[in-house]
């Protein structure tokens, strides 16, 4: 039988996990001040945990856990991502959301009267074969995420280019009329022409 100490620890954790969010579709630059920022609108974070990509060799974060305040804050994201498009940070796709679920925390505590038990397969033991199949399809996972994720990064990196040429462009045009309003020029073109120049 499970301690009352076990018991209130996975109680306290299962009310945690119903004000989760899972968040995905994250860019791989994102970080943790910025998803603050995003999610703030809907009440207050009080966590950010981004979960690693295991599969790559590099732990590039593009999902995480946000812990909100109550629940309520919680079911609003979801919400509002499955109804709207949800954009952070420049980011060339919509980052999706639903609520978390137990199996998502690395640092579950462990559930009252749960056990686990593990063995090796034996060759002729029939779950080996099966066992196989799945080492084999996860490398083969593995490999087109590792595909997948360089294009993404291609195409984030390029977005990144497009809006900072933008930025830069919008820049050197305020820059100009500014010049041009301090040194008169504007003035004396408009007196020239007979136009309004407030």
């Amino acid at each position: 039988m499970a301690s009352p100490s076990t018991q209130a620890d996975y109680a306290a954790f299962e009310e945690k996990v119903k004000r989760t969010v899972y968040l995905d579709n994250l860019s791989p630059h994102i970080t943790e001040p910025v998803v603050r920022s995003a999610l703030n609108q809907f009440g207050n974070v009080k966590s950010v945990h981004f979960i690693p990509n295991y599969i790559e060799p590099r732990n590039i974060p593009q999902c995480a856990l946000v812990e909100m305040e109550d629940l309520m804050q919680a079911e609003a994201v979801v919400s509002m991502t499955s109804h709207h498009y949800f954009m952070v940070s420049g980011m060339p796709r919509p980052v999706r959301a639903l609520p978390a679920e137990v199996n998502m925390f690395d640092d579950r505590p462990k559930m009252p009267g749960r056990t686990i038990q593990c063995q090796w397969l034996d060759e002729n033991d029939p779950d080996f074969k099966v066992a196989q199949k799945i080492k084999d399809l996860t490398k083969l996972n593995a490999a087109q995420s590792a595909f997948l994720l360089k294009q993404q990064l291609q195409e984030e990196e390029s977005l990144a280019k497009y809006q900072q040429d933008i930025l830069n462009a919008n820049y050197k045009k305020h820059e100009v009329i500014d010049n041009i309003m301090v040194d008169g020029t504007a003035r004396r073109l408009a007196d020239r022409y007979n136009l309004r120049c407030d």
